[in-house]
């Protein structure tokens, strides 16, 4: 070893470029975009009965045929609150669409809670309790809010953890009915 600085300029060299080659290969990689889509989507919606806020029943029956989105949610989440203004302006669009359905599943909240939220906020699509959460089990959600759309053959085409816009919301039901 005549000159060992030039040896260890070269490993240190040797040991940017592999360094280099790495993180090129890893730009635009997302290490959390698998975590940011169901893995249920492409297979059918898990069947589901749960109580509505509203009274009597919502379930998989209710939802024969009709492109529905999916909101899991809570009164004290604040992701939740902040995506409130979009889930209001998209159910504006499509309260009337005979063929669209929009549910908001409350996990982890108390009946009285989301009761005054839902009168407060003015939500007037349907809203189903999940005592037990055994339908966040049953979507393999991983917390709060999220939200699915289903298509009228019961299919899972879209979902996001995380808040949603209503551009999203759109091209959500857009996937939907492109499923019927």
């Amino acid at each position: 070893m005549r000159h060992p600085a030039r040896w260890v300029a070269l490993a240190v060299a040797a040991a940017v470029v592999v360094f280099g080659v790495v993180l090129a290969l890893n730009v635009g990689a997302d290490p959390q975009a698998d975590a940011q889509h169901s893995p249920l989507i492409g297979q059918q919606a898990p069947r589901f009965d749960l109580p509505a806020l509203a009274g009597g029943r919502i379930g998989t029956v209710d939802l024969a045929g009709k492109s529905v989105i999916v909101n899991f949610w809570n009164t004290w989440c604040p992701p939740c609150r902040q995506e409130l203004p979009a889930l209001l302006q998209f159910y504006a669009g499509h309260a009337t669409d005979p063929d669209v359905v929009m549910i908001g599943i409350v996990r982890d909240d108390t009946t009285s809670r989301v009761r005054s939220y839902v009168r407060e906020k003015g939500i007037n699509w349907n809203v189903a309790l999940d005592p037990g959460n055994q339908a966040a089990l049953d979507f393999a959600t991983r917390g709060q809010p999220e939200t699915l759309a289903i298509s009228p053959r019961g299919q899972i085409v879209a979902s996001k953890y995380s808040v949603i816009t209503a551009a999203e919301l759109d091209s959500f039901l857009a996937h939907a009915r492109a499923a019927g």
